[in-house]
């Protein structure tokens, strides 16, 4: 039995909704690199506070008292957590496993994975932004400056494709 998957219309629709109703209700668009620097730094503030006082990037999450995790970011990210948690139960589709094609291993996947999520999350915070929030916030704004940001996500994705496609075929 073939499962029934949103229509992308219905769900384009429905993320254009949800950015509209964020800058209604906070000024802003959305992002997660955001809340993940906040999760970060607030565990950085556990084990080595002298390093984010001494810092000027990290001391600004803590200027006047502030607490990183009170951030419209982090409650966006724990909500996408629940919603998607939520979701796969629901829909009876929630499991633990590791997509992969047959050509590698699931160690290899996973470090492989991991060495990505580094180098993406190092990338989001010196380009002060994710892909999330520059394809879909300045997207929405008509900004050329993301207009040619995706396409050139999307023309290095293609490029790279050739040399990682082994892996997945």
């Amino acid at each position: 039995m073939k499962k029934k998957l949103w229509d992308p219309i219905f769900g384009g629709v429905m993320i254009g909704i949800a950015i509209i109703l964020t800058f209604y209700i906070s000024g802003r668009g959305l992002g997660a690199s955001g809340a993940m620097t906040a999760f970060a730094v607030t565990i950085q503030n556990i084990f080595a506070p002298a390093l984010n006082q001494s810092s000027q990037y990290f001391s600004k999450y803590f200027a006047n008292g502030a607490n990183p995790l009170n951030n419209y970011l982090v409650f966006m990210a724990i909500g996408i957590m629940i919603g998607s948690f939520l979701a796969g139960y629901v829909s009876k589709d929630l499991k633990v496993e590791v997509l992969k094609g047959p050509n590698i291993s699931n160690k290899g996947r996973l470090w492989y994975a991991l060495a990505g999520g580094i180098l993406v999350g190092y990338a989001a915070r010196m380009a002060r932004g994710c892909t999330s929030g520059q394809a879909l916030v300045g997207g929405a704004e008509l900004s050329v400056g993301a207009w040619a940001f995706m396409f050139s996500i999307f023309a290095g994705g293609f490029a790279i494709a050739y040399f990682v496609r082994r892996q997945w075929l």
